[in-house]
């Protein structure tokens, strides 16, 4: 099964896969897909707010992030790491509960990157935001290190995420019975 939609003016299908057996949601794979990620990046910064910085999750959001960076002509931007590297030092760590994870999951900032953000104006990106667990997790690392958020966009606002007034989105995403039919 799948769901056509149109995104950033291109259409796309996304399979519909199984969260639980009677939630279903639309896959929305960016990877691989530069023209999609170009698009989007393009069609977000014309809704951004002013900022210094953009920061995302070690997720889908990174090649978003990159080309969002790339048009912008900003030459760093964060990714909240999955796990501490060798190269991080004074680790700050949260944890993330996401809808498309069997797992509760940690996001982590080194030093570069807390440096990077301290006193900036920060814009949180991210491919699809769904129940905002990831989201959430994001906006405590930022503050935790003292980044100043101007803004949340995504492509996609996904089930109850569509209707925040706090996300910028391109597209809202519905959630599906098994199926197929939206809920």
């Amino acid at each position: 099964m799948f769901y056509e939609m149109t995104i950033a003016g291109l259409k796309r299908q996304l399979p519909l896969c199984r969260v639980t057996d009677d939630l279903y949601i639309g896959a929305f794979i960016m990877f691989g897909d530069v023209e999609i990620t170009k698009a989007c990046a393009t069609e977000l910064l014309k809704k951004a707010p002013e900022f210094d910085i953009m920061v995302t999750a070690e997720s889908k959001g990174i090649p978003l992030v990159y080309e969002m960076a790339r048009q912008a002509g900003v030459n760093d931007y964060v990714v909240c790491r999955k796990g501490p590297k060798v190269y991080m030092d004074n680790v700050v760590y949260t944890d993330v509960n996401s809808i498309t994870t069997d797992h509760v999951q940690t996001l982590c900032l080194g030093q570069d990157d807390i440096d990077k953000l301290k006193g900036k104006r920060v814009l949180i990106v991210d491919d699809v935001i769904s129940t905002g667990g990831s989201l959430k997790s994001i906006e405590t690392l930022v503050n935790q290190v003292g980044g100043n958020i101007v803004g949340k966009m995504t492509v996609l606002a996904e089930g109850d995420a569509a209707d925040r007034d706090d996300i910028v989105c391109l597209e809202k995403l519905p959630v599906f019975n098994a199926d197929g039919t939206i809920k």
